[in-house]
């Protein structure tokens, strides 16, 4: 039985003989693209301009028509592509133009395991349509697609992913400072405080001299910098927090007011959350997991059984912030089945069974927090907020 969003074959039967198939290796400075036409036994390759698109869909168009003079009726084009530093526009792009656009996990694609193999953007197109013809073809095992979000579900993810680069330049910004002053003998200056600019031009060297003027001129321009990027965090926060009290209906800032109602999450995690992995589509949990990199990865050969830690293919902010989340959970929902089961299974205290076992809470946590807000189904034993 087919399974709902299953990405990892095509479900539409493929007749050949009426299909144009075409895949494209994309770079900043080129687009190769090649293909397979019914009735012509070349496979043709064109190398293209990144922009205009028009070019890439006037190709396509042409190939039609010489698929057409060959006595085929082209009655579908599918085009793929690797996901990479262009997204999904171009996918969204010729969707709305005729054209079947599917986007290629470069993972999911068998690559030889030479030491020294030769590659170039010809032998890519080779393995690309090798492997999305496998895809069409209804087989398992060749490629894998990605999901192709809308422009509204990418834009929800801007502001939580600008906020975490934001954080990242603060603290940046304050070990900096903090090096500069431990440099000089300074250590119990902190940058973050409210009165810290008026009180740089008051501290003193251990030897009691002033700080000289130009490590002095650079503490000022970082903490003016410092400033500036606390200022457009708060700015950020304040513009989420002014959705979710505008629109507390739409499906995802739903999902956002209920799962921060589970005492331990807050809103910041809860909207990473939502518009990460929450509000997708997932198949069933393995899905859920799977998509974090929460899944272990097996080395088995013969008599050798050993695993090789987390896979780490899913998602890496949605990863960090579990298993984050995990920690702050065995804090104040002591008393839930998780930490408890948890708790029975870490009793040796060995830091190595932690640290282990944190992974696998993240998760049960999860997929029970999936379960949570998509079906309603509760959280033996945790502690919710009174919903407002």
């Amino acid at each position: 039985m087919p399974q709902p969003n299953d990405l990892s074959r095509s479900l539409v039967a493929l007749d050949q003989d009426n299909t144009i198939i075409a895949v494209v290796e994309m770079s900043q400075s080129s687009w190769l693209v090649a293909g397979m036409l019914p009735g012509i036994e070349r496979h043709p390759r064109k190398k293209l301009e990144p922009s205009p698109p028009e070019r890439l869909l006037g190709l396509l168009h042409r190939w039609r028509d010489e698929a057409a003079k060959a006595g085929r009726k082209i009655t579908r084009i599918a085009l793929a592509f690797e996901a990479g530093r262009d997204g999904f526009w171009l996918a969204r792009w010729l969707k709305a133009r005729g054209v079947e656009a599917h986007v290629i996990h470069p993972s999911s694609v068998a690559v030889s395991r030479e030491h020294r193999r030769a590659k170039t953007d010809r032998l890519d197109t080779e393995l690309l349509k090798r492997g999305f013809l496998g895809w069409l073809r209804g087989e398992r095992g060749h490629c894998t697609m990605a999901r192709i979000p809308t422009i509204a579900e990418e834009d929800a993810k801007r502001p939580n992913r600008e906020r975490e680069c934001l954080v990242r330049e603060r603290l940046r910004i304050v070990n900096r400072m903090k090096a500069t002053l431990a440099r000089l003998g300074i250590r119990n200056f902190k940058p973050t405080l409210r009165k810290a600019a008026e009180r740089l031009a008051t501290v003193h060297t251990p030897e009691g001299s002033a700080l000289p003027p130009n490590a002095l001129a650079e503490l000022q321009r970082d903490m003016a910098r410092l400033g500036f990027v606390i200022s457009q965090i708060k700015e950020i926060e304040e513009a989420r927090q002014k959705r979710l009290e505008q629109e507390p209906q739409t499906e995802p800032h739903a999902m956002v007011r209920h799962l921060a109602r589970v005492v331990g999450v807050g809103v910041e995690t809860a909207d990473m959350l939502v518009n990460e992995v929450l509000s997708r589509p997932m198949r069933d949990r393995k899905a859920v997991a799977r998509y974090a990199g929460l899944t272990g990865s097996p080395d088995e050969s013969g008599a050798k059984r050993r695993e090789q830690g987390l896979a780490r293919a899913g998602n890496a902010r949605v990863r960090r912030g579990m298993i984050q989340l995990a920690w702050r959970f065995l804090r104040f929902q002591k008393e839930s089945a998780l930490a408890r089961w948890y708790q029975a299974r870490t009793a040796d205290s060995r830091s190595g069974t932690r640290k282990t076992m944190i992974v696998a809470l993240a998760r049960k946590l999860l997929i029970a927090l999936w379960r949570f807000v998509t079906t309603g189904e509760t959280l033996e034993g945790v502690i919710l907020r009174p919903a407002s």
